[in-house]
């Protein structure tokens, strides 16, 4: 038998052998012969998106509140390390993204000379401690469209003590 013989042969084998092997319906059921193609099923559809909470809204995914938390802004400088590679706590200072200092209180998209998606420009929001909560929880929900490529940092407390240094931030 030529090579693509004994190949044809092996697929048709597998295919018989993957259909016994789960259960695959009547023996009135041929394999398909190697040498044709099947459509592809259609992709599903993407689920739609989600709206971004509103501006005031500050509810969290989980439920937790940043009122729950004692932020402690030295652990919260360890915390945001993290955030460094991206981020300058000095003002006038962008990096890859917008100077953090004096965030709590001031609106966002507003820093002077870092050029912000409209979606962040836009979003209507002020940085209050619980709305960077929030925020902080997945940057993506709040603001969908931002450019900050971050997923996130799920621990409520990490996030209360990253809150509480950028509050001495001015």
């Amino acid at each position: 038998m030529k090579r693509t013989g004994w190949l044809s042969l092996g697929v048709a084998t597998t295919a018989l052998t993957l259909a016994a092997c789960s259960g695959g319906g009547s023996e009135e059921k041929a394999a398909a012969p190697a040498n044709t193609t099947t459509a592809a099923a259609p992709a599903a559809a993407p689920a739609p998106k989600a709206a971004a909470p509103a501006a005031d809204d500050t509810a969290t995914v989980t439920g937790a509140t940043f009122a729950s938390f004692t932020g402690d802004a030295a652990s919260g400088k360890t915390v945001f390390l993290q955030c460094q590679a991206c981020h300058a706590v000095e003002a006038g200072v962008n990096k890859i993204g917008p100077s953090l200092a004096g965030i709590v209180g001031r609106a966002a998209g507003t820093v002077a000379g870092y050029s912000y998606t409209p979606a962040n420009k836009n979003s209507g929001i002020t940085w209050t401690p619980e709305k960077l909560f929030q925020y902080l929880e997945n940057p993506q929900r709040v603001v969908p469209g931002t450019k900050m490529a971050f997923a996130g940092i799920p621990d409520e407390q990490k996030r209360a003590n990253v809150i509480a240094y950028l509050g001495e931030l001015k």
